[in-house]
């Protein structure tokens, strides 16, 4: 966990090295943004079936999607990385978030090559995974810089995801005292996306980890619990979040609980067929 005011934009910072589970993994759209240092060899992104995959060498910046993307990690993969709250990468982008919806760049692209080429330098000579995320985290804080709006998009996004996106909009317009289209503006320059669709992103998020793939699941009961219209409108978001039915979902989420127990990355990735 970074510490203050970082802790106010990020859930936490991490190191990764090892093995992935399976060559191609399929990360469904979340209420979250991150950024990768990679330290290894490159990895390759997929950010939705009309495009065509691309490269990435020195890592990347990904604000909230709103499509599944499609991971492939090289045999060995080492990496150090931020998981964002969704208003967290603003103070530290030289451009709207909306730029970057569902739509991947390098670091370089972020921060210049100069910069990005000696910070790995840093952290590939660093003594262990606690020095790298401490480097890490001292950039971040050296980066940190001012977003307008942040105040009322934090305190906005955070009634959404208190309430599950179970929220009226137009509630969220009137608390925070300014107009509709001001308010989608904001979000959309901050977060990449409207209050409307990141609300329907925490609702479908908490609604797929409530799942438990390993027990019998009511499907009309589930959908109805969280919200949804009915089944078929449950079934249309399941299919926009991550790209699969609501049983091919579960049969994939089995799929992983067999051959890999236990594993760290269970719960979210999924291998992509």
């Amino acid at each position: 966990m970074p510490r203050p005011p970082l802790d106010g934009l990020i859930d936490d910072l991490y190191y990764l090295e090892g093995a992935p589970p399976y060559a191609r993994l399929t990360l469904p759209a979340s209420p979250a943004a991150f950024l990768i240092v990679n330290l290894g060899a490159p990895f390759r992104i997929r950010a939705g079936t009309d495009v065509e995959t691309a490269e990435y060498a020195d890592g990347c910046v990904v604000t909230t999607p709103t499509r599944a993307f499609e991971f492939g990690y090289p045999l060995g993969t080492r990496s150090v990385g931020v998981h964002f709250k969704p208003w967290g990468p603003a103070p530290f982008l030289p451009m709207p978030a909306a730029e970057l919806c569902d739509r991947p760049v390098t670091i370089e692209q972020v921060w210049g090559r100069p910069a990005v080429a000696e910070l790995r330098d840093r952290l590939a000579t660093a003594e262990g995974p606690h020095e790298m995320l401490t480097l890490l985290e001292e950039e971040l804080m050296r980066r940190l810089g001012d977003a307008a709006g942040l105040g009322l998009v934090r305190r906005t996004s955070r009634i959404i995801a208190a309430a599950s996106g179970a929220v009226a909009i137009d509630d969220l317009r009137v608390s925070a005292g300014v107009s509709s289209t001001h308010l989608a503006q904001r979000f959309k320059e901050l977060i990449g996306v409207t209050p409307k669709r990141l609300a329907r992103t925490y609702r479908f998020a908490a609604t797929v980890l409530s799942i438990n793939p390993a027990e019998p699941i009511d499907w009309a009961d589930l959908a109805g619990g969280a919200g949804y219209f009915d089944q078929a409108h449950f079934g249309h978001e399941f299919r926009a979040f991550t790209g699969l039915t609501p049983t091919r979902y579960v049969e994939v989420r089995r799929r992983f609980l067999r051959e890999h127990p236990g594993h760290v990355l269970d719960g979210w990735p999924l291998p992509t067929d």
